[in-house]
């Protein structure tokens, strides 16, 4: 079969990979110029790097990037809320979390694809089901495309997915975020460890790449997006903001230059019914875009490939395959991103007396929980 491909995010990528190593041919087109090495850290859980496994591409990620086995949740002062060792199920599972440069990450899918499966420039208009039941895709520029199925694939503002649904726009989530990858070797971080400050004013988090750098990230809560307060902040500014945090929150902050810093206002995409509509797909943040508080925003794209790949094996008929992927995705993703909506709330708290009762409640939450939620994330993927 053939397949129309619309985005060469990591979700378009890895199921390009996926399709062609099934024997079907691919075509995907980006609007994008050109796929710059632009972006901060992603987390894949031991769920991506298991479907990154399945689609034999487990090693050629593991080498781009560094294991995560312990995370850590701390308050301002750095004192320890939660604590998860996630060595356990990499143990029984036979895989480890990764931190990884998204551009590594984007590099490395870019290589197990043959430059002619890509067009780029081409941003993607409409598409139409013919009367033969294929698809053809209308692009900005005039030209056409023809393919046994299309694949939406175009991240949290999916055109695809606006023509299927025009009512559903991304939902801003009330605060904006700041990330950055820096040098980090001087500052000697313990290997493997994440960390998450919940603060008072704001939230930091951290997380060990490849080749002694390190992605972290600043959350600050905002009553409108696109704030024109946060428009213009600089790494001096945020300096300023998070002062009082606990090491190495300033010094991480220290090392990081005005043109390494990107900002994003946080959002994600409500709940919708469908993924599957006759020989059209959503997939990754065009379906189901989450907030990146579970770390499971790549990791979900790269679980649809995998799984997709699967279910094309299983069913020759594109439409029924698609179905199935449905069924088998769609209440899992809903779960995960509800939970990141809910969890992105009580970590943004502000008030004084509510931030006292949260820490509280985080300190003693029994370590059973903290396995079942990993359970659910890690090992119920399939």
């Amino acid at each position: 079969m053939h397949f129309l491909i619309i985005g060469a995010g990591i979700g378009g990528l890895t199921a390009a990979i996926a399709l062609r190593r099934q024997g079907h041919t691919v075509q995907v087109y980006e609007a994008a110029p050109m796929l710059r090495e632009v972006g901060a850290g992603v987390v894949l859980g031991l769920n991506a790097m298991r479907a990154l496994h399945d689609l034999g591409l487990h090693e050629t990620i593991r080498a781009a990037g560094s294991p995560i086995t312990e995370l850590h949740l701390v308050d301002q002062q750095g004192r320890q809320l939660n604590h998860t060792d996630t060595r356990p199920f990499s143990h029984r599972l036979g895989f480890e979390n990764l931190g990884i440069h998204r551009a590594a990450l984007q590099q490395a899918l870019l290589r197990q694809l043959p430059s002619h499966c890509l067009t780029l420039a081409c941003p993607f208009e409409r598409f139409e089901v013919l009367t033969t039941g294929e698809v053809r895709a209308h692009f900005a520029d005039g030209s056409q495309a023809v393919g046994h199925a299309l694949l939406g694939a175009d991240g949290i503002r999916s055109r695809v997915r606006r023509q299927l649904l025009p009512g559903t726009e991304p939902r801003y989530a009330g605060y904006t975020c700041w990330r950055a990858v820096v040098d980090a070797t001087a500052l000697r971080l313990p290997t493997g460890h994440a960390y998450e400050t919940w603060g008072r004013t704001g939230r930091f988090g951290y997380v060990p790449l490849a080749h002694g750098q390190t992605y972290w990230f600043a959350c600050i809560n905002s009553a409108q997006p696109r704030n024109p307060r946060f428009q213009h902040f600089r790494a001096a500014d945020l300096r300023r903001h998070f002062a009082d945090f606990h090491a190495p929150v300033p010094q991480l902050l220290a090392l990081t230059r005005d043109d390494q810093l990107l900002w994003n206002d946080i959002t994600d995409l409500k709940p919708i019914t469908h993924f599957a509509y006759g020989p059209v797909l959503l997939l990754g943040d065009a379906a189901h875009a989450t907030t990146p508080n579970l770390g499971q925003g790549a990791g979900q794209a790269v679980e649809d490939a995998a799984i997709l790949a699967n279910c094309l094996a299983n069913q020759a008929d594109i439409r029924e395959a698609f179905q199935t992927f449905e069924a088998r995705r769609h209440a899992r993703t809903t779960r995960i991103v509800r939970l990141s909506w809910q969890l992105g709330r009580v970590a943004q708290l502000e008030s004084p007396t509510l931030v006292r009762l949260r820490n509280t409640i985080m300190r003693y939450v029994p370590a059973s929980i903290n396995q079942q939620q990993m359970a659910f994330l890690f090992e119920e993927g399939y």
